[in-house]
């Protein structure tokens, strides 16, 4: 600038000697024209009015370079005082962008874990979720297991207390010939064997003890079988006197014929007891907790066996029984079934349906887990990028004239 303005300085300075010597060019024309006596005037006044001139302009050129000195130094102040204005104003400039971008890369990466985070919890709750849904079927299974094996069990408990029974039973041998010496007593020990029996071979809901019939007669038990049987009775019989008198020492006729008397006569009561039309089925049952009695009956007394069939009852000892009562079990539970097939279909396309909707869930979570697993890499690559932007940009790289350096769009990166 100050070079500028010399040079300006100069140049108005050679314009005006040129403007000079043009003018002493035309008087020296102008002079050469006078008379010789006007000449020696003007050629003074000519040389009075260069001195004057040249004082002149060595003053002007004197008060020019004065000022031009002065004009020099306050350029330089002004211009050293606006460059420190401007190197303090990028200063603070480089500051206040140092800060602004720390600001936002601190928002930017809290945003981000915000994101993450929130992407976690999404993850979080939908495997909870699912495990919920798991552990929900596993407890479902745990507890049906549970009342199965609760239900073995008890089953178990139950023979097991039958069993003992039976063991007291026959290692009792002195009491047991004691109680079978009374009638009463022998009636109790049968309607004993035959509730064990009852009870070791069907469930709960498949007879009852002591059962009164519509005409008010009491049976020992009644089955509660499927149709077309129904409701059966059980009562237990002892004909335990004139059978030991058969067997005694010197033992009569007589004694047989009253033996197949009091068997004769416990059929004809159980037949018109324990037979009841619209509420029984079409027979009834007698029991004899001795085997020995009942094998007596079937070997030596033919007649017995078929006037018991004709009057629909049937003679069974315990081992029969048992066999009667296992027949019994099996059909209750084939009706069972039978009655429980459409349920257990139902049941069937239910668990069906549930797995076909667990395994679309679990397809839509593997998908949601590898989206989730692409925008976890995706935000990855983003914050590597942003993480080298601010490496850049805290390096601020500047071009050679001083501008800062133009740095790359964020999708070039």
């Amino acid at each position: 600038m100050i070079e500028l303005l010399i040079g300006m300085v100069i140049v108005l300075l050679a314009a005006g000697v040129g403007f000079l010597a043009l003018r002493m060019a035309g008087l020296q024309r102008r002079l050469e024209e006078l008379p010789a006596s006007m000449t020696q005037g003007f050629e003074e006044r000519h040389r009075a009015m260069l001195a004057n001139l040249h004082n002149g302009l060595t003053q002007q050129g004197d008060r020019l370079t004065a000022a031009l000195t002065d004009n020099s130094d306050r350029l330089r102040a002004a211009t050293g005082e606006e460059l420190k204005q401007t190197r303090d104003t990028l200063h603070k400039l480089q500051l206040t962008l140092t800060e602004t971008l720390g600001q936002n890369r601190e928002a930017m990466l809290e945003k981000l874990a915000l994101t993450t985070q929130s992407l976690t919890g999404k993850i979080d709750e939908q495997l909870a979720l699912i495990a919920g849904k798991v552990n929900e079927r596993l407890d479902e299974g745990f507890k049906k297991t549970n009342e199965t094996f609760t239900n073995v069990m008890t089953r178990l408990a139950t023979i097991d207390e039958a069993q003992k029974k039976i063991e007291t039973l026959t290692g009792s041998v002195v009491g047991l010939q004691e109680i079978l010496g009374d009638k009463r007593s022998r009636g109790a020990f049968g309607e004993v064997q035959l509730e064990a029996i009852v009870r070791n071979a069907l469930p709960e809901s498949a007879f009852e003890f002591q059962y009164t019939l519509a005409r008010g007669v009491r049976a020992d038990c009644v089955l509660k079988l499927p149709p077309p049987t129904g409701m059966l009775a059980v009562d237990s019989k002892f004909p335990l006197e004139n059978y030991e008198r058969m067997f005694a020492e010197g033992a009569e006729r007589s004694s047989a014929a009253a033996f197949k008397a009091d068997v004769k006569k416990h059929i004809d009561d159980i037949s018109s007891k324990y037979i009841v039309p619209g509420e029984t089925g079409d027979g009834a049952v007698m029991f004899l907790p001795a085997e020995a009695v009942f094998a007596e009956i079937h070997a030596r007394h033919r007649d017995l066996v078929e006037y018991a069939l004709a009057k629909r009852v049937w003679i069974t000892s315990p081992t029969t029984l048992m066999a009667i009562l296992n027949t019994a079990r099996a059909v209750i539970r084939d009706v069972e079934m039978r009655q429980q097939v459409h349920v257990i279909q139902d049941e069937l396309k239910k668990l069906g349906a549930d797995f076909g909707r667990f395994q679309s869930r679990m397809d839509n979570l593997a998908r949601h887990i590898e989206q989730a697993k692409n925008d976890v890499d995706e935000v990855h690559v983003s914050s590597r990028k942003i993480s080298e932007r601010f490496a850049k940009i805290d390096r601020v790289e500047f071009e050679d004239d001083g501008t800062v350096k133009a740095l790359p769009p964020a999708d070039a990166q």
